[in-house]
């Protein structure tokens, strides 16, 4: 070959190579990839979560979290992702990579009793390229795991596994979409979809279907009712097969948005209807929807309640014979009775299981009716007793008669196949209700719950759960976990009874859970949907119920049992868009609310809460104090080890002041007494020696200030007769103080932190009108006067929010006068009272300053915006000397908190500009 031959041969490779990777960049790589076409067509469950940070937080607020950390599913994957941390050397590593990415978790049924998760995770960027690769190659590393790759249908696969064991992860990385999961059978078949996936996803019916654009979504769930028999079937015997399959046929797949609530997790969607030609929806469809009115029969003892709304009953029985009962010639020869039966039948229908004492005993089970001729009913039930040759005997139970119909399966055919098993039924009425029970104890046992009252009409309990449901559905699937855990273990398969036993709590953390499906205001229409609901819920055994502030949803209220004490202190909730809130009843209780307007605990303490709490770093916890004891939570509101620490007899704790977080030192506990005494502990409770106490002269002006400059401690304590101290961690003095302001103090301390104590720059005011600046050399750097004084005038220095800046308030009789720190007026206000008056200053930026005046005396707070003009045009009302405010820049809205008597208020307010 010549040479001239050799080099337009390489230059055509070259070409080639370069086409190639252009066509690559332009064409393939640039076409997203739809992670929904990964996922293999025989999911039953598909979840796809967003924002992790949120929604961990959301299951700590609704106390989910600690139940599912007691799952060994999730007590595994805990293990896993601290051996990721550990790997990566960080902490939280794969809950941060996580962050706000779309991860698909799909549920397959794998084989005969068993079921896997397959996850599926984004790659957004090289670098977190980089971070799964490194996390592979230090498993690799470790000599307890072994790391083989191999290809499956032209695609890589890794395994990753313990040694000496089979179980492990299989992972394929498919253009930055990672896919894991513990069973390489479903990794397979994501590697088989590849090769089309052209071809509808288990989500085609639902592709313009984003929940994700709506506020509060916490995840999205897809459910193949299809498949859902084929899943339950692992959990269950086979013999319950027929009936989760029937009441599964009203749809085939669903997609609903999830939203956790505190005391309840929503999910609300739509499905496609069931197109099977033996469908309930075949059935049911063109039937109306229905209110549950029979909530006056059905006994508290109800484990599970199936209720069908519809027109006429004898639609249930569809249009062929029922093939599935036995040949009966007594049945036959009444056949036109037991039409004129079902003619009588209509509205609503239902199946209910009663609780039972045991698991080995068989649940009672009672099929009810609703008609509107109970008196034809009874006629008709004569006639077929007597036609049947059955006893004319009956039994009592209050005012209730009970008989025995004669015919077998009677239920099933007037009702349809979903009321099968009453073999020998027993019926008796109440009202316009017709019940038939499989067994005479079952039935007995009902009546004798409803001749006491003993049912849902009558429970505020249950009628609080059914205001949560619809109103109007076809079919609603109702379950008290607490009634049916009985129920649960007798319909298990043996080898599922002891992981039920191991997750009792997490399974009745949500004892009241309503499944619903309501049909379309026109099924004719093309594309005619059920709208779906699922609620799990637990009453509300809380302190407060939640309600809108104002008619359009806008703000909320928080109506407490017993009225509030103590103004709203915010706390910052890391990812949340509005922090939470503390606030204190007049039984000592304190409440901690979420951002979600729901309170998550409370705790008894042993006086009014002193001073704001201090919000441990990193959102760990809280630390406060009162008159008599200092607490410290943690973020589910159980006191830390140690705690609550006991302040001597005779001290009356005025405030708390922490040490500022760093260097890895534990917090130092600053505790001023009404007296002047000051107390200096550790989180364990050990004194510091020279603070046991520091006892002083006078009293304290304002908080004392605790400092850390250069690494020296550094507390700064302010009296009312003018002097300033500044101690050591040892309780000695430094060099230059005490100094003295030269008039009396009536508030605290601004500072200005520098790198060295020269640099530190504190400012005071003093009952004179000056402000006054000082180092912790004991220096004074500046003087100058902000107003003219009088013997009855009062200056007080006003921090905002952060303690950064600050405005000077001076009072004299009912006058007010604003100043910022170098003079200037801001506002001025007149008083009608002489009530004690309370100023706050909240600092958000340029131009968002807001100024809060509260009188306390009428209850009322003035808010002004930066150019001093009134918010609102009038006050808003408050019973607390304090409101709290915090902005959400992305919106530009302001929120109001305020206690109002038994309430906590949250309004939005947008200032103008």
């Amino acid at each position: 070959m010549s040479q001239r031959v050799l080099v337009f041969l390489t230059g055509l490779l070259l070409l080639s190579a370069l086409g190639s990777y252009v066509y690559y960049r332009r064409t393939v790589a640039r076409v997203p990839v739809d992670p929904w076409a990964l996922v293999p067509d025989d999911a039953v469950l598909v979840t796809v979560t967003r924002d992790h940070a949120t929604l961990v937080r959301h299951l700590k607020e609704t106390q989910l979290w600690d139940n599912l950390m007691a799952v060994r599913y999730f007590q595994q994957m805990e293990e896993n992702l601290a051996l990721a941390d550990s790997l990566t050397g960080g902490r939280q590593v794969v809950l941060r990579f996580l962050g706000r990415k779309r991860v698909l978790t799909s549920l397959h049924v794998t084989g005969p009793g068993r079921f896997d998760v397959l996850f599926q995770v984004p790659i957004s960027s090289v670098r977190e390229y980089r971070q799964v690769r490194s996390l592979v190659e230090g498993l690799s590393r470790d000599a307890r795991f072994q790391v083989t790759t191999r290809e499956y249908q032209d695609q890589q696969l890794t395994e990753i596994r313990p040694h000496g064991r089979d179980e492990g992860v299989t992972l394929l990385n498919y253009r930055n979409h990672l896919l894991l999961s513990a069973s390489p059978a479903l990794v397979e078949a994501v590697a088989r979809r590849l090769e089309n996936l052209d071809a509808p996803t288990v989500a085609a019916e639902f592709q313009s279907t984003d929940y994700f654009r709506l506020r509060g979504v916490d995840a999205t769930l897809l459910l193949n009712q299809r498949r859902l028999p084929q899943l339950l079937s692992v959990f269950f015997r086979q013999e319950l097969g027929p009936e989760i399959a029937a009441v599964a046929s009203l749809a085939r797949n669903e997609m609903t948005q999830m939203k956790l609530a505190g005391n309840k997790i929503v999910f609300n969607g739509f499905a496609n209807p069931e197109t099977a030609r033996d469908a309930l929806h075949q059935r049911l469809v063109g039937q109306p929807a229905q209110r549950l009115r029979m909530a006056e029969v059905l006994p508290l003892r109800a484990a599970l309640v199936v209720h069908l709304g519809l027109g006429p009953a004898a639609a249930l029985r569809g249009p062929r014979p029922l093939r599935a009962l036995p040949p009966d010639s007594v049945a036959t020869a009444v056949q036109p009775l037991l039409d004129s039966l079902t003619a009588e039948l209509s509205q609503e229908v239902a199946l209910c299981y009663l609780a039972t004492p045991s698991a080995r005993a068989r649940p009672g089970k009672l099929a009810l009716a609703y008609t509107a001729n109970p008196a034809k009913v009874a006629n008709l039930l004569g006639q077929l007793r007597r036609a049947v040759g059955a006893s004319p005997a009956f039994g009592r139970v209050g005012p209730y008669q009970l008989h025995q119909t004669g015919v077998p399966h009677l239920p099933q055919r007037l009702l349809g196949s979903l009321f099968q098993g009453f073999e020998q039924p027993v019926v008796a009425q109440v009202g316009n209700y017709l019940a038939f029970g499989d067994t005479e104890p079952a039935l007995r046992q009902w009546l004798t719950d409803v001749a006491a009252g003993e049912v849902w009409s009558r429970s505020p309990t249950q009628v609080a759960f059914l205001q949560e449901t619809q109103p109007l559905a076809r079919l609603s699937v109702l379950l008290d976990t607490r009634n049916c855990w009985n129920l649960l273990l007798r319909g298990l398969q043996e080898e599922r009874r002891a992981g039920l036993l191991r997750n009792e709590t997490l399974f009745k953390r949500f004892p009241q859970i309503a499944l619903q499906w309501v049909p379309a205001a026109n099924e004719q229409e093309a594309g005619a949907q059920y709208f779906t609901q699922f609620v799990l819920r637990h009453p509300v055994a809380g302190p407060a119920t939640a309600r809108p502030q104002h008619p359009d949803g806008t703000g909320s209220v928080l109506d407490f049992k017993l009225p509030l004490s103590s103004s709203p202190e915010l706390v910052a909730v890391a990812g949340a868009r509005l922090p939470g809130v503390l606030v204190q009843d007049t039984a000592r209780l304190l409440h901690y609310i979420t951002p979600d307007n729901v309170v998550a605990w409370s705790d008894s303490l042993s006086g009014p809460v002193v001073g704001p709490p201090y919000r441990l770093p990193g959102g760990t916890g809280l630390l406060l104090a009162t008159p008599g004891q200092l607490f410290q939570y943690n973020t589910q509101g159980q006191l830390q080890p140690n705690f609550p620490l006991n302040l001597p007899d005779t001290v009356r704790a005025t405030s708390l002041t922490v040490s500022p977080p760093g260097g890895g030192a534990a917090a130092r506990l600053l505790v001023a007494g009404a007296s002047g005494n000051l107390f200096l502990y550790d989180t364990q409770g050990q004194t510091f020696p020279g603070w046991q106490p520091k006892q002083l002269e006078f009293r304290l002006a304002g908080p004392p200030q605790y400092l850390v400059v250069n690494g020296r401690d550094v507390v700064v304590v302010l009296l009312e007769n003018g002097y300033v101290y500044a101690f050591d961690q040892a309780g000695g003095t430094y060099p230059g103080f005490p100094i003295s302001i030269g008039a009396r103090l009536g508030s605290g301390v601004l500072v200005e932190a520098g790198t060295t104590l020269r640099r530190t720059r504190l400012t005071v005011v003093s009952q004179r009108g000056e402000r006054v600046s000082f180092n912790l050399s004991g220096e004074v750097v500046s003087r100058s006067r902000v107003a003219t004084w009088s013997r009855t005038s009062q200056f007080r220095l006003i921090p905002d929010q952060q303690q950064r800046t600050g405005v000077i308030v001076r009072e004299d009789g009912g006058q007010l006068v604003l100043f910022t720190l170098g003079g200037q007026q801001v506002l001025s206000q007149r008083f009608v009272t002489s009530a004690p008056r309370s100023v706050q200053y909240f600092n958000f930026g340029p131009g968002r300053q807001v100024y809060a005046l509260t009188e306390t005396g009428p209850g009322k707070t003035y808010l002004y915006d930066a150019r001093a003009r009134l918010v609102g045009g009038q006050p808003f009302d408050s019973s607390t000397p304090q409101i709290a405010l915090a902005h959400d820049a992305s919106t530009g809205l302001y929120y109001l908190y305020r206690v109002v008597g038994k309430e906590l208020r949250r309004t939005d307010v947008r200032l103008a500009q």
